[in-house]
């Protein structure tokens, strides 16, 4: 019979919750994918999108250069701000519907420097 580590590693504990596959810490503890900042010129670009969401549009902002846990919470402050939900995916956060200027004011206040993509 194998062992456990054989079967891929722990993912969950009721005890700390999510677990790292690699290192087997929990993910707020993780240290083998230590946090890197992503490359970028510092410019936000906040654009609206449809493809592939059966005509509804989405608001997308790219290019923040934070880490995932101050991304994560940024996205919450812009779902907040235009007052629908959306989610952070890869770096990019989505907010539900055509929000793009309220997305662009709050980005602004927030010292970001902001550039309208697309049309």
């Amino acid at each position: 019979m194998k062992g456990l580590a054989s079967l891929g590693g722990l993912v969950y504990s009721t005890e700390h919750g999510r677990m790292c596959p690699d290192c087997r810490q929990a993910q707020a503890q993780c240290v083998c994918k230590l946090a890197v900042l992503p490359q970028g010129d510092g410019i936000v670009r906040v654009s609206r999108e449809t493809k592939g969401r059966g005509g509804k549009a989405v608001t997308l902002v790219k290019g923040v250069l934070l880490d995932a846990p101050a991304l994560a919470q940024l996205g919450k402050q812009l779902k907040a701000a235009c007052g629908s939900g959306g989610t952070v995916k890869e770096g990019v956060i989505e907010v539900q519907g055509d929000h793009v200027e309220r997305v662009l004011e709050a980005l602004q206040k927030l010292g970001h420097r902001v550039k309208r993509a697309g049309g």
